[in-house]
């Protein structure tokens, strides 16, 4: 028999170290060739390695949360035969960023823990509620329990004969905080889990804290009146219904996002913090914020300039959907020159987008709702929603920012002007 080690591999991306982030097996399982070990997370996605050879786990080579180095030891395994590795299968698995002895899981049964006691004494029946102005039943020692801990007696519902109340009642009553919600009698929850951040959480809390902290916002809110162009857009799916993609508010708004930043290129761009240098794009990639089971994504319909409404619609379901199942490629998570958050029909009023580094804007969509509009002589009802734009004040003035949501108000509210050249 003999010890196979399975190293890190490179992931193509130019990183030194992965985040170690799933265990697929665990000592003592039988994998074959092929079979998913773990998943790792890269700066940029998730990814997935596989065993090379048929064989039984003898070590992992760290903890979920663990930062790994490229060619360090991930997990070894007992084959038939000769391995890659000499020595003692028995031999432990050391950890090569942290320098510590791999954590193998123990053999020996854990001894049982002690039944935990309930942190609510039982309660024998249902507790009776008394007439108001009834004196309570309660024997001696619980009145004067009840004075010790203060407990007014008439407040407290009694689960014995004629709503006597019993020490259980009372230690129902203290443990609730004095809280009744009809018969029920509430008790407080002290439990506390803890929630270890790894993963694509981790990163994503990783790049909050550095758009917060590094990007001075600036936020402009605007009312747009969508009447028109819902109209439009429920003209042009029921004209192309089952042979085009069904258009949603996103490609129109992507649209106005390429016909604004052609007037005013600073915010179609990255800012290299470190370096001083803005770089202004020519193509417009919009990145579309992306609620996934593994957290939030930001896919990148790359040059929106060039795509028809129906082209980037069609782009905008397939990546969403890609970036859902997991399966979407590493270069459509990067890239984006500008980017459009929405939360559909639980958005608010209101929200403050935060950017989304290193780019210098993002245009957050909101509920639209119908509203009552003055027209000049009475409140007509109509379809408003607010788009909430954020800006890197380092490189956008406030005056910039307010020429560019107006232009996008206007844009959005005459819808026609979106396909008109030049």
């Amino acid at each position: 028999m003999g010890v196979f080690a399975i190293r890190l591999p490179d992931v193509g991306e130019g990183i030194a170290e992965a985040e170690l982030v799933e265990w697929h097996v665990k000592v003592g399982d039988v994998v074959r060739e092929d079979d998913v070990l773990a998943a790792v997370m890269t700066d940029k996605a998730a990814v997935e390695v596989p065993s090379s050879v048929d064989g039984k786990v003898l070590a992992l080579g760290g903890e979920i949360g663990d930062m790994i180095a490229i060619g360090a030891v991930l997990i070894r395994i007992e084959v038939d035969g000769e391995g890659n590795e000499s020595g003692n299968v028995e031999a432990p698995v050391s950890v090569p960023v942290e320098e510590k002895p791999a954590v193998v899981e123990a053999v020996a049964e854990p001894a049982p823990k002690p039944a935990a006691k309930p942190a609510v004494a039982p309660v024998a029946a249902a507790p009776v509620k008394r007439a108001a102005g009834t004196k309570p039943l309660a024997s001696p020692s619980v009145r004067a329990r009840a004075r010790e801990e203060g407990v007014d007696l008439r407040q407290v519902p009694g689960s014995g004969a004629a709503g006597r109340i019993s020490h259980g009642d009372l230690d129902n009553w203290i443990a609730s905080g004095g809280i009744q919600q009809g018969t029920v009698v509430r008790g407080q929850n002290t439990g506390v889990e803890e929630v270890r951040v790894i993963g694509m959480r981790r990163k994503i809390a990783e790049k909050m804290a550095i758009s917060k902290r590094q990007i001075p916002h600036i936020t402009i809110v605007e009312e747009v009146e969508m009447s028109a162009l819902e109209d439009l857009r429920a003209a042009l799916n029921a004209k192309h219904k089952g042979e085009r993609a069904k258009l949603t508010l996103l490609p129109f708004l992507m649209r106005a996002i390429v016909e604004a930043v052609r007037e005013q290129p600073e915010l179609n761009a990255r800012y290299d913090d470190e370096a001083g240098v803005i770089h202004r794009h020519g193509g417009v990639h919009v990145g579309i914020a992306t609620q996934t089971p593994n957290g939030l994504n930001v896919p990148v319909v790359k040059h929106a300039e060039a795509g028809s409404l129906w082209d980037n619609a069609e782009t905008v379901a397939r990546l969403a959907q890609e970036a859902r199942d997991g399966t979407i490629k590493r270069d459509e998570l990067s890239g984006g020159t500008i980017t459009i958050t929405s939360l559909g029909p639980l958005g608010a009023i209101a929200t403050t987008p935060i950017i989304n580094h290193p780019e210098v804007a993002i245009v957050g969509v909101n509920k639209m709702q119908i509203r009552p509009v003055w027209d000049g002589q009475q409140f007509q009802p109509r379809k408003m929603m607010n788009i909430s734009c954020s800006f890197d004040h380092r490189v956008i003035d406030g005056w910039d920012a307010a020429v560019f949501v107006q232009k996008l108000k206007t844009l959005l509210e005459t819808p026609a002007m979106l396909f008109v050249e030049g």
